[in-house]
């Protein structure tokens, strides 16, 4: 039995305008050491997938399926019962450090906090382990950093921080929702290079979300695709990035700029687009979600579901879409901008 089983998940928010299926009909699994990469456009369902498995959905939000974690389903736990597995067994690194961090408390008291609820520790033995654990993640002088306020620290430390605070119960699942977004190169380097060290030092699971594909190619074993709330392809990172099988993820990877392509006289060439909008969650097509912005798709695809296929390059590897074979012919290696 994997670590973390997600089955048939779907995630419908009440909205003035109707039911709005955020998250439709997904489900992976995730081991113990196993490290996933989910990708996609904005409003594609990632961070919405990343708040059901910790129980954080917004109060108009209703979850069915299942999320199990070894064995147990979380989504038929109370809530004191999840805050016993939030933070302590999932945790969750947010996309911007400084919305996340309390700004009227101390980095010492937020980072002792988990541990003095979830592992019983006295004060003092939380503020010797959050001195270690800021250490750990790169922060100078860190027992002085204890008493610091997240204002007083750069935008690279308070990610750290974070990381620090997600870490500080050794969760068996890590969840990074875009860890970098906000920081510079370097720092966005240094910090992908933190997680995954750590990851592989305490053998937890990661569930990487970025729209970085580069940073997804060297970090995450499996990488799943999302488009309109559901799960489009998924499959081993090495082969989903060699054999693109869905329109969809050809399209995200075309737009990816690549060294070598400026036009004449040092002007940029124009980046590939998908053409099109990401449709409304509240009337999405009765068929593939897919089919008004794909260049494949005809009138059976927009009225009938996709069925999903196995990618016979590699085990593990699986799409959803009606023609898969004129996906397939449809693409050329060249164009991933390897």
């Amino acid at each position: 039995m994997a670590l973390l089983e997600v089955k048939n998940l779907d995630v419908t928010l009440a909205t003035s305008r109707g039911p709005a299926r955020a998250v439709r009909n997904l489900s992976f699994d995730l081991d113990r050491g196993q490290t996933l990469g989910i990708v996609g456009e904005s409003g594609c369902g990632k961070s919405m997938t990343a708040l059901a498995l910790l129980g954080l959905l917004p109060e108009n939000g209703v979850t069915t399926g299942s999320i199990n974690l070894d064995g147990q389903d979380l989504l038929t736990l109370n809530e004191d019962a999840m805050c016993g597995v939030r933070g302590n067994r999932i945790s969750m690194i947010f996309q911007e450090p400084m919305t996340s961090l309390n700004p009227l408390h101390t980095i010492g008291r937020q980072v002792t906090e988990p541990m003095l609820i979830h592992q019983g520790m006295t004060r003092d033995q939380a503020r010797d382990e959050a001195v270690r654990l800021l250490e750990r993640v790169g922060i100078a002088s860190a027992a002085q950093r204890l008493d610091s306020f997240p204002h007083q620290l750069s935008g690279g430390q308070r990610q750290r921080v974070m990381i620090a605070m997600a870490l500080s119960c050794k969760p068996d699942v890590l969840i990074a929702d875009e860890p970098t977004t906000a920081l510079d190169v370097t720092i966005q380097g240094q910090i992908l290079d933190l997680i995954a060290d750590i990851v592989a030092e305490a053998g937890m699971a990661l569930i990487l979300i970025s729209h970085d594909l580069g940073v997804i190619a060297e970090t995450v074993d499996r990488v799943l695709v999302m488009y309109g709330g559901a799960g489009v392809e998924t499959g081993p990172t090495a082969s989903l990035f060699e054999h693109l099988a869905h329109p969809y993820t050809q399209g995200l990877f075309a737009a990816v700029p690549k060294l070598g392509s400026g036009g004449r006289r040092g002007q940029g060439a124009r980046l590939a687009t998908i053409p099109g909008l990401v449709p409304e969650l509240v009337d999405l097509p009765t068929g593939c979600t897919f089919a008004d912005r794909c260049n494949i798709a005809d009138g059976q695809c927009a009225g009938t579901v996709p069925t999903v296929h196995d990618v016979a390059e590699d085990a593990g590897h699986r799409v959803a879409c009606l023609k898969p074979d004129d996906a397939k012919r449809q693409f050329a290696p060249a164009e991933a901008g390897r």
